[in-house]
């Protein structure tokens, strides 16, 4: 938690989203614990799989091989998430990616995090990239390394679009940065919300076509 973060829990604490009760986070111990976790599955088709594998049938119309969530994006999940990006309450960043932690086991260890670029014009409207503070606090929590190797470019904004609609306005959404980092890693992108899996699927197509020879993802909610 920031200084400032934690100057604003004295002077006006949080109430918890589930419960109500005053506290120093948006969401109390009692009421995270009793999130909804959701099982290890196949993204796409819900298939149960080991460790959030991509299923087989799933395999050749994804460049994603592991997509770990945390909830689903309901109730009080969705409300966090909703303050979190849209009322600047940045210490949603702490409480999601401290939950999202907690599933990192089913990663491998020789994996480098990267979060998902948000547009620039919502940095400058939030004051700060939640998906870079949630991989973040996520690599101190776990001892994952994290690297930007994403940049967004232009200002689509996915939020109501259905998947055919996301894809185009994510066909020319990212680029690489340090492609000699990239070639031959295993990469994780961080991200809070699944919603068709379109952003991260873009997102996974440019880093292996930079030369990544894996791309998973770890989220904390899936629509």
């Amino acid at each position: 938690m920031s200084v400032s973060e934690k100057l604003a829990s004295v002077i006006a604490p949080h109430n918890c989203l589930g419960c109500g009760a005053e506290a120093d986070r948006l969401i109390c111990e009692a009421c995270a614990e009793s999130l909804p976790i959701v099982p290890s599955r196949c993204y796409r088709c819900k298939a149960v799989t080991e460790d959030f594998a991509v299923c087989r049938d799933c395999t050749p119309s994804t460049p994603l091989r592991q997509v770990a969530v945390f909830t689903f994006h309901q109730d009080i999940a969705k409300e966090l998430i909703h303050r979190m990006k849209y009322e600047r309450a940045q210490a949603g960043v702490r409480e999601t990616a401290t939950l999202m932690a907690g599933i990192v086991d089913a990663l491998p260890d020789d994996v480098i995090l990267v979060h998902i670029p948000t547009a620039s014009s919502r940095v400058r409207t939030r004051g700060y990239d939640h998906s870079l503070l949630m991989a973040r606090k996520i690599s101190r929590l776990s001892g994952l390394p994290r690297l930007i190797l994403l940049r967004r470019v232009g200002q689509a904004h996915q939020v109501g679009a259905n998947r055919a609609a996301r894809l185009r306005q994510l066909e020319s959404a990212f680029r690489t940065i340090r492609e000699d980092t990239i070639r031959g890693k295993h990469i994780v992108l961080v991200d809070d919300v699944l919603t068709t899996g379109a952003t991260l699927e873009t997102a996974a197509r440019v880093l292996k076509r930079a030369g990544a020879k894996r791309v998973s993802a770890i989220v904390f909610a899936q629509a």
